[in-house]
């Protein structure tokens, strides 16, 4: 086998000869949405081939396939120069599909073509590739793994050098038994043995005469670049339609594809071949198809002019030039053997016009100094460029200077030649344009040379030195920085530049200054010299000043003055010593209570140097030494009511003065002092007797007097329409007569009870009272008591001249002598009731006429009774041993005020009754002190002064005693509605079945109560029909059809109905299958 023929068998690809067997290929149809469209890249670049298909109608993703020419596929090619990826967007349902070729050679240029298919459905697209750069030159070319042009690789391989006779290893093959393919392949070092054996399958076959062509296309063509190329075919048919295809895209006529026709013979003309135009090429006449391959080769450049080489300064043009023999040639400039980059911001510009190529360097450099080569396809021409420097001529040295600290600072030096870059030092240091101490601005202006600090620093001192590149001289200064003494009290952040410290403490306070030279510092506080620090070595520097145990005789002003050569500054700084206050004066109690006491007192006299924040006020017992704290939060005011004090015990107070350093000492103690409550006011304020001229007066003690006891009673009265008060005699007894007052006159009196704590409110009397002389015994101006069967027995004096008469009135009434028994004599009336009833209680009023004078008098008799029990008693709550019972007075309480109560406890188990606790007044208690793990019943009786009620009433439930902590009150819990109407929560679905096996139908249910179930077929019921079985399980509807026919298909239907709605779903059944079966 010829090198020629190896062409063929390389690669996975279809072989060109399988190109004359029809290919079974789908029709094309519209799957692409979206075409790969062809471009142009340079060399090196990267470019993108996107195709995107729609897959709104199609079930799974479409296969695709990527091809260069007609039969390399691409897939198998992936690497660092190829890949190919795949992506689908669920929004808009479409496939896109990428091809990426990345860091372009020349040889990837060509036609591509893609192809997508999806079961019978099939399209294609065909595009173009153009690569812009550098010839392909095959001495240069060193393709990696991944490559994409092997035809090309193969078209331009030099021939190893072989020693050894060449064999055909085809004709080898073609004599071979199949089962020594494999064999010949290895000796023989074939690779693609897939491809070999296709085409010798082929070749085989191609014995058989054509029937549409008398000749073919020859198997391959070449031509050069920029050449034409005639394809010529004998038709043994000249009517037969003839189509020319390039890599499967049918040819139109252009001006560069000729189609043109001489007797029987067909020939396609293809002018100014370019590499786009390598490709497979095909003609079909009817059913039947030839191909073969057109490979574009190109000639190699030459240099027909030698570059020269070139001597010169700095600053100075070059021109290289270069002569080539192929106008438009693609060349490359190198220096050193690395290629010149020639980008916009490049040095270096190239420049071609015909066949020259020039290389210019418009302003040299040393660095230029090397050797410059220009590339071509067909050769390389070389040639040395040297740069020298020109000789250096100071024009104007650097000065020496002196430049006042934050001042711009300003150097400058010419030399020659101009246009000369150089280093500036300071110290023998490089100076950076990114110094941390400056900002410096470095300039150069043909022969001048600039450096610029814009704000001197103390760094900035020191020996400059301007250094031109590339030579051995130097600008030598000296830079002198001065600055006037300074301080810097700002950056202290200290208020009005005072400094507060704590009395005790060490003070150190460092004071920010600068200067050069450093200056002296001394410290003064009024005319007083505190300190002389002297020199110091350092520019920037913090002097201090040092207090070390503060007094509060350290308060005051202190200043700092610098001095140095360049001048003088001052700065005060004012010192603020604080500390805790002093002691609060001796406070004084101003008033006492029962449990209390107001006390005030005044601030300290010094308050430490910070504002007080408030008092801490503490107590304690007299006899006691331990004192306690009355108050965790601050008190604001010089006043305070210490509380929850035990009465008639003596106590003393002292208070402690806070600010921001601390609590100062406690004041000293105040005068002690007794808690001492006044009484409760006297009770039961009546009138015992009145006169024409006095009025009598009597009382009961107070139900609470106190630790204070009781010294007497006030007695105060004063005559009605008037505001003064008189008589205010202290008495012991609870009786008293007011004596003196006018006849006729009304009077209001009350009665306080008086203590060493002070006076007690007053009982007033609620109505005033008349003086006159009325002779009625002192007993019926009181209520008149008796229990119901009592015996009412009452006798009431008078006295009047000539007989009085006498009358009675009840509530206003006649009183009924069958109920009450009434006799008057001259000098009493007497009232009697042999067995009193609750009905004659009542007010009875006496009438006493003798002429045309009238007296009355008021008799009010009480009868009561035992009360009824209380109601509604229950059990309010139950926690430990505790158990809280509440309940309501009685309905009935006996015509008398309702005493107290009785409460009475019983175990369940026993039932066995308790008292509790008797003559109770509240209507709730906590009993206490039960068992636990007993359940208790309780009841409870009323009582008034007659006595106890005669039933009681006893708790509906029980309190049950746990144990502490295990009791759990159960939450009460509002019942939900579970009724809601039927809602179907699985629908029917369409259901295919096969007549003679059962089918069923199911769905699922929600509702309460339980909904009826019907089911229907084509909206009629389904009712006692024995091919239908229906079930209904937990809310699944199932509906089985027996052995159903083709006859049973149709719309099914299930509705659910209870007393709150209905729901239905519907689906559709069909049967497959034979009639009858």
């Amino acid at each position: 086998m010829s090198n020629g023929e190896k062409v063929w068998s390389l690669g996975e690809g279809q072989a060109p000869e399988d190109l004359d067997k029809p290919v079974d290929t789908p029709p094309l149809s519209s799957l692409l949405i979206e075409r790969p469209q062809g471009g142009s890249i340079t060399v090196g670049g990267d470019i993108s081939f996107v195709a995107k298909v729609e897959a709104q109608d199609l079930l799974r993703k479409p296969t695709i396939k990527w091809f260069k020419g007609k039969w390399m596929d691409l897939a198998s090619k992936t690497g660092k120069h190829l890949q190919l990826k795949e992506t689908f967007d669920r929004r808009t349902k479409i496939h896109t599909f990428e091809m990426h070729i990345i860091k372009a050679k020349d040889n990837y240029a060509g036609n591509y073509r893609c192809e997508v298919t999806y079961k019978d459905k099939f399209d294609s697209c065909s595009f173009d590739l153009e690569v812009k750069g550098l010839l392909r030159c095959l001495s240069l070319r060193h393709e990696d793994a991944g490559d994409l042009d092997f035809s090309g690789l193969l078209k331009h391989r030099e021939p190893k050098q072989d020693d050894t006779p060449e064999v055909d290893v085809w004709e080898i093959l073609k004599s071979a038994r199949p089962d020594q393919y494999e064999k010949i392949a290895f000796e023989y070092g074939i690779t693609d043995l897939r491809g070999l054996l296709k085409r010798l399958k082929k070749t085989k076959k191609e014995e058989k005469k054509s029937e549409a062509f008398a000749k073919k296309l020859d198997p391959a063509y070449q031509v050069d670049k920029g050449g034409k190329i005639r394809l010529v075919v004998d038709l043994a048919d000249p009517t037969v339609e003839l189509k020319w295809y390039k890599n499967g895209q049918e040819i139109r006529p252009t001006p560069k594809f000729i189609f043109e026709q001489k007797g029987t013979q067909r020939i396609m003309v293809i002018n100014n071949c370019g590499l786009n135009d390598d490709a497979a090429y095909s003609v079909a006449a009817g059913e039947e198809k030839c191909t073969t391959e057109l490979f574009v080769k190109e000639l190699p450049v030459k240099i027909t002019k030698e570059i020269e080489a070139v001597k010169t300064t700095v600053n100075e043009r070059i021109e290289l030039e270069c002569e080539v023999s192929e106008e438009g040639a693609q060349v490359k400039w190198c220096k050193n053997g690395v290629e010149v980059p020639t980008g916009p911001r490049s040095r270096y510009r190239v420049k071609s016009e015909g066949l020259k190529h020039w290389l210019i360097i418009d302003d040299a450099s040393k660095e230029d100094t090397g050797t410059f080569s220009l590339m071509a396809s067909g050769g390389t021409s070389e040639a040395k460029v040297q740069v020298e420097l020109k000789p250096l001529k100071i024009i104007q040295d650097l000065q020496d200077m002196t430049v006042l600290l934050g001042q711009p600072l300003k150097m400058h030096c010419e030399i020659f030649p101009g246009n000369v870059p150089g280093r500036w030092y300071r110290n023998g240091q490089l100076i950076q344009s990114n110094d941390p101490y400056s900002i410096h601005l470095f300039s150069c202006f043909d022969r001048n040379h600039r450096l610029e600090i814009v704000n001197s620093t103390i760094h900035d001192a020191g020996d400059y030195t301007f250094v031109p590149e590339g030579y051995s001289q130097s600008l030598c200064a000296k830079v002198h920085i001065v600055d006037p003494p300074r301080v810097h009290l700002e950056s202290l952040n200290f208020p009005d530049n005072t400094v507060t410290i704590v009395a005790g403490n060490k003070l150190r306070v460092e004071i920010p200054i600068s200067g050069e030279p450093a200056p002296r510092v001394v410290w003064m506080k009024g005319e007083r010299v505190s300190a002389d620090l002297g020199q110091n070595s350092t520019i920037y520097y913090l002097p201090s000043l040092t207090i070390d145990i503060a007094e509060k005789e350290d308060t005051g002003n202190y200043k700092i003055v610098l001095q140095n050569e360049a001048g003088e500054a001052t700065a005060s700084v004012k010192v603020k010593v604080v500390d805790i206050p002093d002691p609060p004066d001796v406070p004084l109690v101003t008033e006492v209570g029962g449990d209390w006491c107001s006390m005030t007192w005044e601030p300290p006299i010094y308050d430490g140097g910070s504002p007080i924040l408030g008092y801490f006020i503490e107590r304690k017992k007299k006899q006691s030494s331990r004192w306690m704290r009355l108050n965790f939060d601050l008190n604001k005011e010089t006043t305070f009511e210490p509380k929850k004090m035990i009465e008639g015990v003596p106590y003393e107070v002292r208070v402690f003065a806070v600010n921001a350093i601390g609590v100062s000492k406690p004041s000293e103690p105040s005068k002690a002092f007794v808690p001492l409550a006044v009484t409760s006011e006297p009770t039961m304020l009546v009138v015992d007797d009145v006169t024409d001229t006095t009025v009598t007066m009597k009382w009961r003690p107070p139900d609470t007097i106190g630790a204070a006891g009781l010294d007497g009673y006030l007695v105060e009265y004063c005559i009605e329409g008037s505001k003064k008060v008189t008589n205010k005699e202290l008495t012991e007894k609870t009786k008293y007569t007011i004596t003196g007052l006018p006849p006729e006159a009304k009077i209001l009196v009350r009665v306080r009870a008086i203590n060493a704590a002070g006076a007690s409110t007053p009982r007033t009397l609620q109505h005033s009272i008349l003086v006159k002389e009325i002779r009625i015994p002192r007993h019926l101006k009181q209520t008149y008591t008796r229990k119901v069967g009592e015996a009412v027995n009452l006798v009431i004096p008078f006295m009047g001249k000539p007989r009085p008469k006498v009358s009675w009135l009840k509530e206003g009434q006649t009183v009924d002598p069958t109920q009450v028994t009434i006799r008057n004599t001259d000098c009493d009336s007497i009232i009697f009731i042999r067995k009193a009833e609750r009905k004659h209680s009542g007010k009875y009023d006496m009438k006493v006429e003798v002429e045309n004078h009238v007296d009355t008098a008021i008799v009010d008799i009480q009868i009561v009774d035992l009360p009824g029990p209380p109601q509604c008693v229950k059990i309010d709550e139950v926690w430990g041993g505790n158990v809280a019972l509440d309940w309501t007075p009685p309905k009935d309480n006996g015509n008398a005020a309702i005493t107290g109560y009785t409460i009475q406890k019983a175990d369940k188990k026993t039932m066995d009754w308790y008292t509790c606790i008797e003559h109770y007044h509240r209507t709730c208690i906590t009993i206490t002190e039960l068992v636990v793990g007993n359940e208790y019943y309780f009841r409870i009786y009323s009582e008034n002064m007659v006595g106890l009620s005669e039933g009681a009433t006893q708790t509906k439930d029980s309190a049950l005693i746990v144990k502490e902590g295990m009791q759990l009150k159960n939450p009460e819990y509002i019942d939900h509605d579970f009724k809601e109407p039927p809602k179907f929560t699985q629908p029917l679905i369409n259901t295919f079945a096969i007549a003679g096996y059962n089918a069923t139908l199911n769905c699922s249910v929600r509702a309460n109560p339980r909904p009826k179930v019907i089911w229907m077929k084509n909206k009629i019921a389904i009712i006692d029909d024995p091919r239908y079985r229906m079930f209904s399980n937990q809310g699944v509807c199932t509906l089985e059809i027996r052995k159903p026919s083709p006859y049973d298909g149709g719309m099914y239907s299930c509705k659910a109905i209870n007393d709150l709605g209905d729901a239905l779903v519907e689906c559709k059944l069909e049967v497959k299958g034979q009639f009858g079966l």
